[in-house]
């Protein structure tokens, strides 16, 4: 599925989570690549040239330490002086990664996903899908049996399949999709009439016949509000993986109201894919980016 992968890590909790996560998402001989970035607080002035010095040895002490501690076979890398997101969207597009896998804060509860502010600006402008791993992920048992997949008959939906299949044959697992019918589609059917929770059922019936014809996939069908129900569906999974429609002037991924609300509600791991991500990565082309200058591998 993916074959160059990059971790944001930064010696807490959230970045070794995101490594577990990774290593699941990631494809058999890919690249992992764990990324830091520092020194976004220091005053460009004078002394900056021992800041810079200090940083970068610091950095790669972390680095190395978090890929001991992990047992992986990654490289390192690093950006400087620069946000935290930016810096890890700089990273990933040097290295053309595919994948961009990021933790949760550390003030979030057990077991769930929800962000900070640095790790929710990552979600925008990313150059590649993102996975977010719940706090804790690293000491649960945190095995893919069934991969959830929030599915509308869309081209983005559609992908997001096409991707819980490739992970299903990885890790032997099953999948399940949801088709939610909200009260937009209604709209979208013909002007909302009087009795439109018959036109609910009617769409939905749709949605179940056409749900009906996945080979190889668990479905059901239910009308509600999307971000609410894709949030229960995923108690019930190990992975829920969503497409996503919005795209920045330069084709980044931009996210919508379903996936901001589902970054903070989740209770799996959430893997979000713009149109086209993961698909044509050429294993041995995975890791064109060369390394950087000062990187370590």
């Amino acid at each position: 599925m993916f074959w160059n992968v990059l971790v944001g890590v930064d010696g807490r909790q959230g970045g070794r989570d995101a490594i577990a996560l990774a290593r699941q998402l990631a494809a058999p001989q890919s690249t992992l690549t764990l990324g830091h970035v520092y020194g976004a607080d220091w005053f460009m002035g004078r002394g900056a040239g021992l800041a810079v010095a200090y940083e970068r040895e610091a950095t790669e002490q972390l680095l190395r330490s978090e890929r001991t501690l992990a047992e992986v076979d990654a490289e390192l890398d690093w950006a400087a002086f620069a946000p935290p997101a930016r810096g890890l969207h700089e990273l990933a597009e040097e290295r053309k990664a595919d994948l961009l896998v990021v933790g949760s804060s550390r003030h979030a509860l057990l077991g769930r996903v929800l962000l900070g502010d640095d790790a929710r600006a990552a979600l925008d402008g990313a150059p590649c899908a993102i996975a977010i791993a719940p706090r804790g992920y690293l000491q649960s048992q945190h095995v893919l049996t069934k991969v959830g997949v929030g599915y509308d008959g869309s081209p983005e939906s559609k992908h997001a399949l096409a991707a819980a299949h490739e992970l299903a044959q990885q890790h032997a697992a099953q999948i399940s999709a949801l088709h939610v019918v909200s009260l937009q589609d209604i709209r979208e059917e013909q002007p909302i009439p009087a009795d439109w929770p018959a036109t609910a059922e009617e769409l939905v019936e749709r949605a179940r016949e056409d749900l009906g014809r996945l080979d190889g996939v668990e479905a059901r069908a239910v009308y509600g509000g999307p971000r609410e129900e894709l949030s229960r569906f995923s108690d019930r999974v190990d992975l829920l993986i969503v497409g996503s429609r919005g795209y920045g002037p330069v084709g980044r991924l931009m996210h919508g109201s379903v996936s901001r609300y589902l970054v903070g509600h989740v209770a799996c791991p959430l893997l979000v894919l713009p149109r086209g991500a993961g698909r044509g990565v050429d294993a041995h082309a995975g890791h064109a980016a060369g390394t950087r200058v000062g990187a370590d591998v």
